[in-house]
């Protein structure tokens, strides 16, 4: 099924508790998004953040007041509360929690942010042939802290995250060309090639996500 039913269906799936793990692979044809929620005197400086590093984090659409849950520009009954299978929540910088909702977390200052996702492009990608890694077997993409800083803005700085898929070299070109096309959720990579050279030291490690099986292939980074 695809076309806006898809998406519905999805979202309410993951709103019911029927589907808890990520979404790569899922809702062909839609863009994917990833949320930052943020209280209302921090939006300014993150949507400054947005601007300056339009690269790792593409900003798609945002809250149309503060306090109110959904997204009307990308879909009809959408409510960031419930729709997304699992959420991490962030206390003077330390994660305290990942709940699966946050309803009861839910205040009248918050500002939603929606970032363009990698998995948008992984349709266009198995579209042509090209294997996803992480999608041929069943996982998150694997992503890594670099040493790639990003531009700040008032409260927000640090390095850039980006997440790796492995393709052979010849493949690798033909990716750089497909996610071209796709600006809005990150578009072309940012390195390809030996990835200590943004300073990631063990791709079997990755700081957030799965690892993935590395085969002949040739690292493929993108924020």
């Amino acid at each position: 099924m695809t076309g806006p039913e898809a998406a519905q269906a999805l979202r309410r799936r993951i709103r019911s508790g029927e589907h808890t793990g990520n979404t790569s692979g899922l809702a062909p044809g839609h863009v994917q998004c990833n949320l930052m929620i943020l209280p209302e005197d921090w939006a300014l400086d993150f949507m400054g953040f947005c601007q300056q590093n339009p690269k790792p984090c593409p900003l798609v659409a945002s809250s149309p007041a503060p306090g109110d849950p959904t997204l009307p520009t990308l879909g009809a009954d959408l409510d960031v509360r419930t729709d997304v299978p699992s959420y991490r929540v962030f206390e003077h910088g330390k994660l305290v929690a990942s709940p699966t909702d946050i309803i009861d977390l839910w205040r009248d200052d918050l500002v939603v942010f929606a970032l363009g996702c990698s998995f948008s492009f992984e349709e266009a990608l198995l579209a042509d042939g090209l294997e996803i890694r992480n999608v041929t077997e069943g996982c998150n993409v694997p992503m890594y802290r670099t040493s790639i800083t990003c531009s700040p803005s008032g409260r927000f700085t640090g390095d850039m995250v980006v997440s790796m898929r492995p393709f052979l070299a010849a493949d690798a070109i033909r990716a750089v060309q497909i996610c071209t096309r796709f600006p809005a959720v990150h578009g072309a990579p940012v390195h390809l090639g030996d990835p200590a050279l943004i300073g990631i030291d063990d791709l079997s490690r990755p700081d957030f996500g799965d690892p993935v099986t590395m085969k002949e292939t040739f690292p493929l980074n993108r924020s």
